[in-house]
């Protein structure tokens, strides 16, 4: 079959699943609408520009939909309104499935799947790109994949909910890819009572965690209020010789200065100590191009290694609400985190005869090496917007208009050491037991930069008929990177447009388009940085809302189309030991995803999304091929009527094959790496003892899959066994 053939039949065989998929999400969402427009008549909600968490707390705070979010356009609107894709993971749901970490609730989330580096630094991806924008309360901080300093590790405990935009989101970030933009929304003292939880948990792997989350008025007149919320955990792993800890408290008061000002001030620190942590998994390759049986819970980090973080955080906010239905949101934040780490990796072709290795690279002939790392990043950012409504030709419109500044200095240091073959020996014999390097003194890393972005931004929904509103808006971007050797400034602008056509009281379509621009932190052979890339991204779909926002689905097509997109060459730079990347133009991702989210029934809450694309260069070739094509996420749960106490729940990941292609020792031939598709099944249960406690049981990876998260990479890392938890709660 000639290669023409093969496109053919590939691009045949996606317009299926594509046609597939649709087909499905328009049979769930028409049928989901009519039992909904059955059972309940009533309009959908109606947004005001100033409401608050308190006011949508109120109203379902069992759900796992939120009314009301600025996600996508920083305007107070229902997801219908806003003409993107957007996930939003409750309260309600992280609890019920305990989705304890920000990698938790990424893995559980609509069109957003993982490549694990190793067991602690997974990076995520949407669309086929990478995610690169982490957001708190707004305010974004740029990520790098090379010094990942636990940002995904980040507790929900501090949290109220998760905000996920798919696509591009230049309007609120400026730069960034078209994945997806993730907004981590604060726990607030909303309470003028003394409120609060206590939760205590045991689970596999001798897992125990302790939360404490209290409330309480500060002033007589509950206008001062405080909160903190405080937790322990201490867990070993599947894999051996690995523990974790996990210490956080967070503390923050919100001060109601006058009836329409209110003041916000908090204080966030956490730290994440492992001990033996594996860096970069299991060598994959015998040198005659057959694959290693690892086994699940092998580790090659000796027993010195380890890999620490700390962070501290001060926000403050300050919002003033007035009486024409405008509002002014100040938001500032100093951030430090801290990294110390000491760790092995082991990499290579291994002969399987006398288990000596051979280097992966061919102008790099070492087969693993130790590192001794520490580094700082510091962000200073304050963001300041004010929306609301105004009258032209008639009609009531809407407009948001802000600045931001941010500051983001990282500096890391190193110490590093090669592993030879002869060093390492027999791999077969290998058990992680190194002795610990001599270090040299640390040095600066060339990856150390300070990055300034300076942004206004302005977006206008317009109602141009009852049924039909646009959205237009832009952000001007100034960014400068410095870096030890060179200094990078760019100017842009992202212009940014929507269209929302409400079809009836419950349905709407709608279209945008943006664009793209992404400075880059990889290198090419020179050590030079790649330029930015660029590009357009379109999407258009239908949404529906019902039971005043309380159940939301969307079904939406996408297409990115860009240029200059760091691919990997399989090469390092020998000096620096950083991977060496070239730039590609015509990138494209296109493809279908859909969403079903909240309340069937008071008593019956469920999320169901799926999305399955497509990503190539100009050539045809697939762009990251180690991420599925086609993924579906489910998870329910239901209150028994008949015994309300009894909550009864779980759920389903399905994702499509990935693979990956490596080129064998000194380039002789291409070597694949599989992973076929698999399920994975969770269940759960909680019973009310009393109104105060409950009590709840967890079950993970139910039929205990045994999956390969990294076949992108060189090694093999395993996603986690069947486990459970256990846990009691008590409120009051």
């Amino acid at each position: 079959m000639s290669f023409e053939e093969k496109r053919v039949r590939e691009h045949a065989r996606t317009s299926q699943r594509v046609l597939r998929l649709s087909m499905l999400a328009m049979l769930i969402t028409s049928g989901i609408a009519h039992a909904a427009d059955t059972a309940n008549k009533e309009q959908t909600l109606t947004v005001n520009a100033s409401a608050t968490n308190a006011d949508q707390q109120e109203q379902g705070a069992q759900d796992y939909s939120v009314p009301v979010t600025r996600a996508g356009t920083k305007m107070a609107l229902t997801a219908r309104d806003i003409p993107q894709s957007v996930s939003i993971i409750s309260k309600q749901r992280m609890e019920d499935q305990q989705l304890q970490t920000l990698n938790d609730v990424l893995k559980n989330t609509t069109g957003i799947k993982s490549v694990s580096q190793d067991m602690d630094r997974p990076l995520f991806y949407s669309r086929g790109f990478l995610i690169d924008n982490y957001m708190i309360d707004g305010i974004p901080t740029a990520f790098a994949s090379r010094w990942n300093l636990g940002d995904v590790q980040t507790d929900m405990a501090l949290y109220e909910r998760v905000e996920v935009v798919r696509g591009a989101t230049g309007l609120l970030t400026g730069p960034g890819n078209p994945s997806a933009a993730i907004n981590m929304v604060r726990k607030h003292a909303d309470s003028k009572e003394f409120t609060g939880s206590l939760e205590a948990s045991y689970g596999s792997w001798n897992k125990q965690r302790y939360v404490a989350d209290l409330s309480a008025p500060l002033s007589e007149d509950g206008r001062v209020r405080g909160r903190v919320v405080a937790g322990y955990q201490d867990r070993d792993s599947f894999i051996e010789r690995y523990n974790n800890q996990k210490q956080f408290v967070y503390a923050v008061v919100d001060a109601d200065l006058t009836d329409s000002t209110k003041l916000s001030v908090g204080y966030e620190f956490s730290q994440v100590n492992t001990d033996s942590p594996m860096w970069s998994g299991a060598p994959r390759w015998y040198t005659d191009g057959t694959q290693i049986r690892t086994r699940r819970g092998y580790n090659t980090a000796p027993d010195w290694a380890y890999n620490d973080k700390e962070n501290k955080k001060v926000f403050v906010n300050l919002q003033q609400n007035f009486d024409n239905g405008w509002n002014i949101t100040l938001n500032g934040t100093h951030n430090e985190m801290f990294l110390d780490s000491k760790m092995l990796y082991v990499d290579g072709y291994f002969d399987k005869s006398t288990g000596i290795g051979t280097s992966p690279y061919a102008n790099y002939p070492v087969i693993g090496g130790t590192g001794y790392n520490t580094g700082k990043r510091k962000v200073d950012a304050v963001d300041a917007f004010a929306s609301g409504p105004y009258e032209l030709f008639g009609r009531q419109h809407e407009l948001m208009v802000g600045v931001s500044y941010s500051r983001q200095d990282n500096k890391y240091y190193s110490a590093w050491d090669n592993i030879s073959p002869t060093q390492l020996g027999d791999y077969s014999d290998f058990n992680g037991q190194y002795p610990e390097t001599d270090w040299n003194p640390r040095t600066e890393s060339s990856d150390s930069q300070l990055v300034r972005q300076k942004s206004t931004y302005l977006a206008t929904r317009i109602s141009l008929a009852d049924p039909l509103h646009v959205i237009l808006g832009a952000r001007y971007t100034n960014w400068n990177r410095q870096t030890m050797s060179a200094e990078m400034e760019k100017n842009n602008i992202t212009p940014y447009g929507g269209v929302i056509y409400d079809i009836s009281d419950n349905w709407s379509a709608y279209a945008s388009y943006t664009s793209v621009f992404q400075p880059q932190d990889y290198q090419d052979a020179s050590g030079g940085y790649l330029s930015p890339v660029i590009g357009k991204n379109y999407e258009a779909g239908v949404k529906s809302d019902w039971y005043n926002s309380r159940l939301t689905t969307t079904f939406s097509v996408f297409r990115s189309e860009l240029d200059n997109v760091a691919v990997s060459t399989g090469q390092v730079n020998a000096s620096t030991g950083n991977t060496i990347y070239e730039g590609k133009n015509g990138v494209v991702s296109k493809g279908v995803e859909f969403e079903v989210n909240g309340a069937l029934t008071d008593n019956w809450q469920m999320t169901f999304g799926g999305t399955t694309y497509l990503a190539e260069d100009r050539n045809g070739d697939a762009y990251n091929s180690q991420l599925p094509r086609t993924s579906f996420n489910l998870f329910t749960s239901y209150r028994l009527p008949q015994l309300d106490a009894l909550t009864l729940g779980g759920g389903a990941t399905w994702q499509s094959k990935t693979w990956g292609d490596v080129s064998g020792p000194d380039g002789n031939g291409t070597w694949r790496a599989r992973q076929g598709s698999y399920t994975l099944v969770d269940l759960f249960a909680r019973y009310d003892v009393t109104k105060n406690v409950s009590l709840q049981a967890n079950l993970n990876n139910l039929f205990d899959k045994e999956y390969d998260t990294n076949v992108g990479s060189g090694g093999i890392v395993y996603g986690e066994p069947r486990n459970f938890s256990v846990s009691a709660t008590y409120r009051f």
